[in-house]
């Protein structure tokens, strides 16, 4: 208990120190929200992989698929790193960098506004961003106040407010660029522990390629083809009554969502418009897959190993209990110490993101906080401080109360967001006759694809609904485009001006 203590201080005293060396490097509103645009490839790459991967991934994820599909969660991996990762960088950054500093943009609804001459999208998008990104926070809260209650025998409330307060230390204080130095800080971290967990729990079987064999043969690997989601773990092959999707379409929904999705997530996006120079994007590239390879393939793949060390009649009733009964049993005590600063370095890091994002879709977008004319005035950024601050209030608040909608309302978060934001960004950054009209349809569809889906479907159909919200806009927006009004085409060419040559776009 002094120990696990001890550890967290300590932790939490680095936080701190961050923030305050960071404060110094804030002058306005830009340099709070996307750190002026001088973030470097392994700060940038490091913020990206731990937004990108939350408590969630770590603790519900991993065990409930682990136990469900078993090494086909391998699949969720493959897609996590190579197009969620890998390709996510290869062909947004570039262009998101260059395009939304050519607009003058730090927000994603600011540059949907920018890009398609059309301010009521600023607005609108901050609404869609602040009412699915406040309780996907919440429940982040909730998660984390779950952990450190069980891990140190806390009350669940006082965890929370305590998490609160430290988030909104080294947020308000620091802003976004000490949350990407945190991010780096807290990588490591992740790294060092994923690994940990691997070996300890691949040892006793024989090592890493006996476990992969044993995870992979016949009695370990449930069928993707029975009927999903289980009743509870321990049926994991068991047909749901009527309304349950088929398994293999819901892993692919799940890669769908997880992979893709990040294409149009603005916590995610942001990551882009704050990189340093253009010449940082190839190696933050390669730094980010790899770091998405060892920390989701260490979480899925412990996930899979499951069915190694439980029965379908020992196996916790509860999936998202699979994984932290399977570390309690199988892993030294002192590696609990080492866990808990993983799962609270990856929930931390998300949460920074979640609250910096959905504060600034508020100040910035909805209320014009940010104008071109005031954006080094200090009371701007005084001002997005203090929302920061109001937004992990009201998360703590909600997250105080076990509402089960908070729940639901984050697992289609992801859907919803990338399904309103996904084609109209993608093809506002490459597709020059993208419109207005298009770009509406195609943000509408997603949206109301993911809500009505999710009503008419519930839990089980959660998945389908959400890769359905993010691939059906892609298709519309294209043919609304194509059938209304082109757009001005001097605009266009200011947007897609032809960018400079390869010493000028080092330089930048």
């Amino acid at each position: 208990m002094v120990l696990k203590l001890a550890v967290v201080g300590l932790y939490v005293f680095i936080l701190v120190v961050i923030a305050l060396w960071s404060s110094k490097r804030i002058a306005n509103v830009s340099d709070f929200f996307i750190a002026g645009r001088q973030v470097g490839p392994w700060v940038s790459a490091f913020a990206y992989g731990t937004t990108y991967f939350s408590a969630v991934m770590f603790v519900g994820y991993a065990g409930k698929l682990g136990w469900g599909f078993g090494m086909n969660t391998m699949w969720i991996v493959a897609g996590n790193v190579l197009i969620g990762s890998l390709l996510a960088w290869l062909i947004l950054a570039r262009r998101t960098r260059s395009m939304t500093t050519r607009l003058d943009a730090i927000t994603m609804p600011e540059f949907l506004a920018e890009r398609y001459q059309a301010p009521p999208f600023r607005p609108l998008s901050a609404a869609v961003i602040f009412i699915f990104l406040l309780p996907y926070s919440a429940s982040v809260y909730k998660g984390l106040g779950h952990l450190f209650a069980v891990n140190l025998g806390l009350d669940y409330l006082y965890v929370e407010i305590f998490m609160a307060v430290i988030t909104g230390v080294y947020l308000l204080i620091g802003g976004y660029f000490a949350v990407t130095l945190t991010d780096f800080f807290q990588g490591i971290v992740q790294l060092f522990g994923v690994a940990t967990m691997v070996a300890l729990l691949v040892l006793p079987l024989g090592g890493l390629c006996r476990a992969m064999s044993l995870a992979s043969g016949p009695a370990n690997a449930p069928a993707i083809s029975a009927p999903w989601p289980p009743a509870t773990a321990a049926s994991a092959t068991q047909a749901l009554a009527s309304g349950s999707f088929p398994g293999w379409l819901i892993l692919l929904s799940l890669v769908i969502i997880t992979s893709l999705g990040v294409f149009g997530l603005p916590q995610m996006t942001q990551k882009f418009y704050s990189i340093k120079r253009l010449a940082d994007i190839k190696p933050a590239m390669i730094i980010s897959t790899c770091f998405s390879l060892i920390i989701a393939g260490g979480a899925y793949f412990s996930g899979a190993l499951s069915h190694l060390y439980f029965t379908a009649q020992t196996v916790p009733a509860d999936p998202d209990m699979i994984m932290p009964q399977l570390l309690y049993d199988q892993t030294p005590a002192w590696f609990s110490v080492l866990i808990l600063l993983v799962v609270l370095a990856a929930s931390m890091s998300t949460l920074a993101s979640l609250v910096l994002v959905a504060s600034a879709a508020v100040s910035v977008d909805m209320f014009g906080l940010r104008t071109r004319g005031s954006d080094a005035d200090p009371r701007g950024v005084a001002i997005l401080r203090a929302l920061c601050g109001v937004f992990i209030a009201i998360s703590v608040i909600i997250a105080s109360y076990k509402v089960t909608f908070i729940v639901n309302l984050m697992v289609i978060s992801w859907g919803a967001l990338a399904g309103s934001f996904m084609a109209p960004y993608i093809y506002g950054l490459f597709w020059r006759r993208a419109n207005i009209p298009g770009a509406l349809a195609a943000m509408f569809t997603g949206l109301c694809t993911s809500v009505t889906l999710f009503i008419v479907w519930k839990a089980p159909g959660v998945p389908v609904a959400g890769a359905l919200a993010m691939l059906l806009p892609l298709l519309v927006m294209p043919v609304v485009s194509g059938l209304t009004r082109p757009p001005d085409q001097q605009h266009v060419a200011r947007v897609f001006a032809e960018e400079q040559g390869p010493q000028q776009q080092a330089a930048k």
